[in-house]
C-alpha cells in the first residue's frame, strides 16, 4: 500500500458526544496494522471543508482522504477537495442518516469501516471505483452532492433537522434516521407549494402547478433511507428527478407510506425523470439543499451531473 498519504477529517460532535469512542475504534486498526497516518478534527460547520483544501494543498499525488462522520461531514469534504484526480475518498459513517454510506453499501461498525478502507486503498488509483457527483447551482453560489439535492419539502425538512431538538431527542434513543419522517410530516401541511417550470436536459420546459418537491437523487435514497428514486444509479452518468406536484397535501400524507416503501413513482403526481441537466423556475422562493445541507431559497435553481467524478474507496 506504499505511495500514498492516509488522512482522515473527524466530526468532534458525531453521534452525541460518541465521536472519541468512534475515533478511539479506528485508531486501534490503525496501530495493529501499523498504518501511518494523520488525523484532523472538524470543530465546527464549515470547518471539514477547509481541512480537506488543506490536505489537498500538499505535496502529495495519491491522498486517501477519509471523513468520519455524518452525510455533512462528508458533504463539507467533497466540496473542500480542490483536485478530485489526486483524491481517493473514503466515509466512516457516525451519523444518524449516513444515506451515502447506506448508499455505498459500507458498513456502520467503525472497526470494520477502517479495515474496509485499508484493504480497498491495496488497489491503484487508477482502479479504484469512480462515481458521480452532482452539482447545484443556485444564484450565484454552487455546491457539489454526494446523494441528494433538492429543491421544497425536502429541503424544508433538512433545515429544520439542522437545529432541531426532535432530532437530537431521536438520536439519543438510537431512533435518529425517523428525524425526516417526523419532520416531513410536521413540514407537509404549513409549507407553501410553487408553481413551476421544469427544464429536463434543456428540453422544453413542462409546467407544474403547485409544486411539492423537486429531489435530485444520484443514489436510491436520502433522509434516512426514503428511497426516492428506486432506479437510481450513481454511476450511470445522470441524476433521477423525483417530483410531486399537484396533490392536494391530504393526499401526498396518505401517500407518505408508498414512499417510504418505494411504490410511489405509479402514483399520479409523482414522477421520476432520469437527466443530466434541470432547470427549475418557480413562482416564489423554496428551500434549497444539498446532502441536507441549507442552501438557501430561491425561485431558480440548475442541477448538474459530474460523470465519474469522485474515487471511493469501496
Amino acid at each position: 500500500m506504499g505511495g500514498y498519504m492516509l488522512y482522515f477529517i473527524v466530526n468532534e460532535k458525531s453521534k452525541s458526544g460518541n465521536a472519541k469512542q468512534i475515533w478511539k475504534e479506528i485508531e486501534e486498526v490503525l496501530k495493529v496494522r501499523n498504518v501511518s497516518y494523520q488525523a484532523f478534527v472538524s470543530e465546527y460547520r464549515g470547518h471539514a471543508g477547509k481541512l480537506a483544501t488543506e490536505i489537498c494543498a500538499m505535496d502529495d499525488n495519491d491522498i486517501c482522504l477519509v471523513a468520519v462522520g455524518g452525510d455533512g461531514t462528508a458533504n463539507e469534504v467533497i466540496n473542500g477537495i480542490t483536485d478530485f484526480e489526486k483524491v481517493r475518498f473514503g466515509v466512516i459513517p457516525t451519523g444518524s442518516g449516513n444515506d451515502l454510506a447506506r448508499g455505498l453499501s459500507l458498513s456502520k461498525d467503525p472497526k470494520n469501516g477502517a479495515i474496509h478502507i485499508l484493504n480497498a486503498m491495496k488497489k491503484s488509483r487508477e482502479d479504484t471505483w469512480c462515481m458521480d457527483l452532482g452539482e447545484v447551482n443556485f444564484g450565484e453560489k454552487k455546491r457539489l452532492f454526494a446523494i441528494s439535492a433538492g429543491i421544497g419539502l425536502d429541503a424544508l425538512v433538512c433545515k429544520k433537522a439542522l437545529k432541531s431538538t426532535i432530532k437530537d431527542i431521536l438520536n439519543k434513543i438510537r431512533l435518529g434516521k425517523l428525524t425526516y419522517l417526523v419532520l416531513t410530516v410536521q413540514s407537509l401541511f404549513t409549507m407553501q407549494t410553487a408553481d413551476a417550470e421544469i427544464f429536463f436536459d434543456r428540453e422544453e420546459g413542462l409546467q407544474k402547478k403547485r409544486m411539492i418537491f423537486t429531489a435530485a437523487m444520484n443514489f436510491k435514497a436520502e433522509g434516512g433511507g426514503v428511497p426516492m428514486a428506486p432506479a437510481a444509479s450513481a454511476c450511470d452518468g445522470k441524476l433521477s428527478f423525483c417530483e410531486a406536484a399537484g396533490i392536494p397535501k391530504w393526499r401526498t400524507f396518505l401517500c407518505l407510506p408508498f414512499l417510504v416503501a418505494a411504490k410511489h413513482t405509479s402514483i399520479h403526481g409523482f414522477s421520476v425523470t432520469d437527466a443530466k441537466d434541470c432547470t427549475i423556475r418557480l413562482s416564489r422562493p423554496m428551500v434549497v439543499h444539498a446532502d441536507g445541507e441549507y442552501c438557501g431559497e430561491v425561485t431558480e435553481v440548475h442541477f448538474h451531473c459530474l460523470p465519474g467524478k469522485l474515487r471511493v474507496l469501496k
